[in-house]
């Protein structure tokens, strides 16, 4: 290892690359300490300690790296890009347009990109709207401490917000196309990356003083950074798994010349969809989480209140939801990204076939029929690896499920089902399929790098393979 990293730096090019992109990930952590004007950040972090989270925004503060509670410039964080070539990408199969322009190569893809810059503007100006409009109304605590400054409410504080976050979100996005162009690893994916482990020191830190005040059992951590290891070493071997079809390529004689009679494999990853299902489905059911708050707050009906609290984080309606969201999602956008009849019809165009497999409609059958499996399994990782976390930390609470008879059944269970370990760790399913994810990804470029240039790579005789190797 120490090797490789002196390697690294011993080639003028690749160092050059390493060294832009740190630069520029500070540049992106110096900026989340610039605070938005009129905003009380304090009163607004006390805020998201007392509501766990805060629902939607709990979930957009995950990917801007705890800005937006701060409310830094960078509040928005990366989600505006995001969620503009998601919509973009499920476009593109309705829209002819945008499926013509997907297949016309750099012109298209170039064309696509600049859709996603004006897309992402778009989206961070209703969004910051948004929220600046939200904040005004906050009161926190029973002294109903205001987050926004009385001397700039009202108009000029929604424009002046708006304007504040919408650059903010723009200069992101510049900073993580520069990292793609000319530094290591994909940009926007280092970002989100930089964003949630710029965390993870405080919480060991945390976690190691509630050792020392004897709140939690050292053997406890012990197990849970066993488990970690456990569930860490299965994504990396999940997010590596594929299933090799055998392709065989007929002979063509041409001329003089024969071309074909070559044979290889159509790759078939178990995890197509990536994190994507695990951002619709967190993002999907933060919807009705924030708005049974605002009604439940609202109106004071008690049914809203029931609803509201078994829609809660961790809870046994929302882990079920949560579980049965992701398997949909990793079927849709599957679905999306990879369509067997046109993989079928370009293997027959060029006089591929599937040994045993008849070329055309049967092809695309089979192919599709082990796409299912894969994905299946695929989508039951990713919503045990979600899930997971939550039963570690905080439990399943079935014992709250309503009605209370039915909650009064699970009563008997193990505590540590219902309660969960009671350790407060940065272990989110979310964050750490990012993190792993992209750590694999960085990796594999940085191997590829130098084994071009005949240096050893990390592993010594391994080939290092990323999400998308």
């Amino acid at each position: 290892m120490i090797e490789s990293i002196k390697n690294i730096f011993s080639i003028p090019d690749l160092r050059k690359r390493v060294l832009y992109t740190l630069g520029l990930l500070a540049v992106y952590r110096i900026g989340g300490h610039i605070a938005t004007p009129g905003v009380r950040w304090q009163a607004l972090e006390r805020w998201f300690a007392q509501t766990q989270g805060g629902g939607l925004l709990g979930f957009v503060d995950l990917f801007s790296g705890g800005n937006l509670r701060r409310f830094t410039i960078f509040a928005l964080g990366i989600m505006p890009y995001v969620s503009a070539s998601i919509i973009l990408q499920l476009l593109t199969v309705i829209s002819p347009t945008l499926e013509r322009l997907s297949k016309e190569g750099e012109v298209g893809r170039r064309k696509i990109t600049q859709w996603t810059r004006y897309g992402t503007v778009a989206l961070s100006i209703v969004q910051s709207g948004a929220i600046a409009y939200w904040l005004q109304s906050v009161n926190v605590g029973a002294g109903g401490e205001r987050v926004v400054a009385s001397s700039l409410s009202g108009p000029p504080f929604i424009l002046l917000t708006i304007l504040t976050l919408t650059t903010g979100t723009a200069f992101i996005m510049w900073l993580g196309e520069q990292i793609s162009d000319r530094g290591i690893g994909n940009g926007i994916s280092l970002i989100i990356f930089a964003g949630i482990v710029v965390n993870l020191p405080n919480a060991v830190i945390k976690t190691a003083s509630q050792v020392m005040d004897n709140t939690i059992s050292p053997i406890v951590v012990i197990l849970l950074c066993l488990v970690m290891a456990a569930v860490v070493a299965g994504i990396v071997f999940v997010e590596r798994a594929q299933r090799k079809i055998p392709i065989q390529y007929a002979r063509r004689v041409v001329g003089r010349k024969i071309y074909g009679g070559q044979s290889t494999y159509l790759p078939l990853r178990v995890n197509s969809g990536g994190v994507i299902p695990v951002i619709f489905a967190s993002s999907i059911l933060a919807i009705p989480q924030t708005l049974m708050k605002y009604l439940a707050d609202k109106s004071g009906w008690p049914s809203l209140g029931v609803i509201q609290a078994q829609l809660a984080y961790s809870m046994p309606i929302y882990n079920l939801l949560y579980f049965t969201a992701i398997i949909f999602f990793c079927f849709f956008y599957t679905s999306i990204i990879f369509n067997p009849v046109d993989t079928a019809d370009n293997m027959k165009k060029y006089g591929g076939f599937i040994p045993g497999i008849r070329p055309g409609r049967r092809t695309a059958e089979y192919i599709d029929r082990i796409l299912t499996r894969l994905t299946f399994g695929g989508a039951i990782y990713l919503g045990a690896i979600s899930i997971l976390p939550v039963f570690l930390i905080s439990g399943l609470h079935l014992h709250q499920l309503w009605p209370p008879a039915l909650g009064a059944f699970f009563d008997n269970l193990p505590g540590f089902i219902n309660t969960g370990l009671g350790i407060s760790f940065y272990f989110g399913g979310t964050s750490l399929l990012i993190v792993v994810g992209v750590a694999m990804d960085t990796v594999q470029q940085i191997e590829s790098q130098l084994i071009m240039r005949n240096y050893d790579g990390f592993l010594k005789g391994t080939r290092i393979r990323g999400r998308r190797g």
